[in-house]
């Protein structure tokens, strides 16, 4: 290959400029495992750091994209051989390393899973970082002891990618799920998932007790902030809380009066830095007993490459609901 097309996000003048640039392979960060890259998709974190409403890059120019599916062009690490489909999520794409959005990728040996058997790369990107965090948050809470026999698990920021992901997942576990929502048009969406109630994020009442009532059994959240710290003082006994996101604030105002009284846990959940030998097993956890059965519900939007720029604004804006994936091949 000579050169390919490429999303990169430049700094200029202190300013973030995102664009589409002609590289070589050269210009990529060092890898074993060269991939021709056939999709990837579009996360909030994508939009933060290809507008630079969020600073998530470390260093520039890279390529964006979070994650990347498609077919090995060539390998020197063994484990992997030419045209195998693999999928790369997290690992620092678009962060330390280039990304997914762009026609090859080069990526380290130990961030590559193998397709699971049956398979396409428009199904992995369907997932994505969406439904490897949201099944990985349902796999560390049930390690500790989460199960739906112990009441109703709610999910904040339930129509973005991984709240989605976790109330389709969870209800096919046969959990009663909670969805808390600002949005009443995505009602029925949230129920054709699986939600066996829906709560309005404006209805809710924080109280300012170090302890309120106890409503649920575990908690996804999504958000952060001041509904983080609500959920702390309304989670049963030994309940389980994964915090995934902080779409609400990174700040948490809390007591220790929940984990010592309650025995409530709080599982940070951390998609980019899983150890491979965890990555592997969320990811055949994905395939088997955690599939989203309502995966094509929760992902309509396949946009090409070139739509791509155009994507990123209404994630800022909150007005996404579900998945966008960009069909980069």
């Amino acid at each position: 290959m000579t050169s390919f097309r490429a999303y990169r996000i430049h700094e200029i003048d202190g300013r973030i400029a995102a664009r589409f640039d002609n590289i070589g392979l050269d210009e990529l960060g060092p890898g074993d495992v060269v991939v021709r890259v056939e999709y990837s998709d579009v996360n909030y974190k994508d939009a933060l750091a290809a507008t630079g409403a969020g600073r998530i890059l470390r260093r520039y120019p890279l390529v964006g994209g979070i994650d990347l599916a498609g077919t090995v062009e060539r390998s020197a690490d063994a484990r992997y051989s030419p045209g195998q489909p693999v999928l790369v999520t997290g690992c620092g794409l678009s962060e330390t390393h280039d990304g997914g959005y762009a026609e090859y990728a080069r990526v380290q040996g130990d961030w590559v899973v193998p397709l699971p058997d049956g398979w396409t790369t428009l199904d992995a990107m369907k997932y994505g970082t969406a439904g490897f965090t949201a099944a990985l948050a349902i796999h560390r809470m049930e390690q500790n002891g989460q199960a739906p026999s112990r009441g109703p698990v709610v999910v904040t920021g339930a129509t973005g990618g991984v709240g989605s992901l976790a109330i389709n997942m969870l209800a096919g576990r046969g959990y009663e799920v909670v969805a808390v929502s600002g949005k009443p048009e995505a009602d029925d969406y949230l129920r054709a998932l699986g939600a066996a109630r829906i709560l309005r994020r404006q209805e809710i009442d924080p109280g300012s007790r170090p302890m309120e009532k106890a409503l649920w059994a575990g908690a996804i959240d999504n958000v952060g902030g001041s509904l983080l710290a609500w959920l702390t003082r309304t989670t049963d006994q030994w309940g389980n809380i994964a915090s995934v996101g902080l779409a609400g604030g990174h700040e948490l105002a809390t007591t220790v009066m929940p984990f010592i009284l309650r025995g409530v846990c709080l599982l940070g959940i951390n998609s980019v830095l899983t150890p491979r030998d965890l990555r592997l097993e969320v990811w055949r956890r994905i395939a088997t007993d955690l599939s989203a059965a309502g995966l094509d519900h929760v992902c309509t939007r396949v946009v090409p490459f070139a739509d791509l720029p155009a994507c990123f604004p209404p994630y800022i804006e909150g007005r996404v609901v579900g998945r966008t994936v960009v069909r980069i091949a």
